[in-house]
């Protein structure tokens, strides 16, 4: 029997069902005659379950208390149906929960989250660009496309929204069932948030805070319950890696140490929680560590200084960093990432807000003090 088991553009095995974007060069490769194509319902097998219940109707009261829906927001044509959805036409909601449901357990795994607020005021178009640069590097890192969880406003499956139900369901999958020699990583482009610490584990008196695309709704993520996600469960062996394109954000999986780095390079750990907290913050054995856009008090920027086209300081230079070397350690990775965005921030101007004095220097958290010019970085 005919398959089309290679995309017409890159020529790459294909990852998704035909007659969505490839995962690779997002080339359309449409659907042989049927009966001909059996890819499809193959790929379905090892797509994990992205999905414990399809929402039907689906509405939210927008941020910052503007009207519902997406009025007022024309979304590039080529991001309608969604990049990384399977198809929602030809097959009926008993063959996805068949599917969804099938045990698959990959060793590299992540969650990619971009919010972009459309419609809004304060909307944030280079979420969607930090997203699929985010998820090119990681298909370049070894990463398979059906163990990678995306969730942005432009797919066409509700239950791949960024709202604070889907996000937090997410949480729980990229840690669930976690075993040793396994890699995750978490990753958010969004708006970020500090709201009064309710309790008492903060030694600034102030949570940080991730605010889906629903928060004025439903309410933001704190960094307490991030933590309960996706640090607390962690079991031995198991590394996480989460990468956080955030204003605040320098804390935001309150983890126990922050780094503090000069700009010669020295550097030693600071605690951030109170004494009577020991050991808040921790693992069930394994590692934590936070890549932040920013300190908790600074301000994290999007600008079109790299490309032309806005992005996300933070992602770009993560980006740029990990890809410039085969093999770098955490400290050589963050003096690259920092050297990037001071060199964007000169060319932009000091007076510029993305240059201001409030603005963005990249940040190392981490559940465990290590030797950060010595320890290897990988994902």
């Amino acid at each position: 029997m005919e398959t089309q088991g290679r995309c017409k553009g890159c020529k790459n095995y294909l990852t998704v069902p035909p007659g969505q974007p490839c995962s690779v060069c997002y080339t359309v490769n449409n659907p042989k005659k049927k009966g001909k194509c059996h890819i499809g319902a193959r790929m379905l097998e090892h797509l994990g379950g992205y999905a414990d219940q399809v929402l039907s109707n689906y509405q939210y009261n927008d941020p910052y208390g503007q009207p519902q829906a997406y009025a007022g927001y024309n979304a590039p044509q080529a991001y309608g149906s969604g990049y990384y959805g399977v198809p929602s036409q030809g097959y009926g909601l008993g063959y996805y929960n068949r599917y969804y449901n099938q045990p698959v357990h990959e060793k590299k795994r992540a969650v990619l989250c971009g919010v972009t607020y459309k419609g809004h005021p304060k909307t944030l178009p280079a979420s969607i660009t930090n997203v699929r640069s985010m998820h090119r590097l990681l298909l370049n890192l070894g990463f398979q496309s059906a163990s990678i969880r995306v969730l942005t406003e432009e797919e066409s499956d509700p239950t791949r929204t960024p709202t604070r139900h889907n996000i937090i369901t997410a949480m729980e999958w990229l840690t669930k069932g976690s075993r040793s020699g396994d890699s995750l990583v978490f990753y958010y482009a969004g708006h970020g948030s500090r709201v009064p610490d309710a309790s008492g584990d903060e030694i600034d008196g102030v949570d940080e805070a991730i605010c889906p695309v629903d928060y004025s709704k439903s309410g933001k993520i704190l960094d307490d319950e991030v933590n309960e996600i996706l640090v607390e469960p962690l079991p031995h062996g198991v590394t996480l890696h989460s990468i956080m394109d955030t204003c605040f954000s320098g804390t935001v999986l309150d983890l126990p140490f922050l780094c503090r780095i000069d700009r010669r390079g020295f550097y030693n750990w600071e605690v951030q929680h109170p004494s009577h907290v020991s050991p808040y913050g921790g693992t069930s054995g394994g590692t934590a560590i936070c890549i932040s856009a920013c300190d908790d008090h600074q301000n994290s920027a999007d600008t079109s200084v790299f490309t032309g086209n806005a992005i996300g300081a933070l992602t770009h230079s993560f980006v740029q960093a990990v890809g410039s070397a085969y093999r770098w350690t955490y400290g050589d990775l963050l003096d690259n990432m920092r050297r990037i965005v001071r060199e964007a921030q000169q060319q932009q101007g000091i007076d510029a807000p993305f240059a201001s004095p409030m603005s963005q220097e990249p940040q190392l958290s981490s559940s465990t003090r290590f030797e950060i010019y010595s320890e290897p970085f990988n994902l």
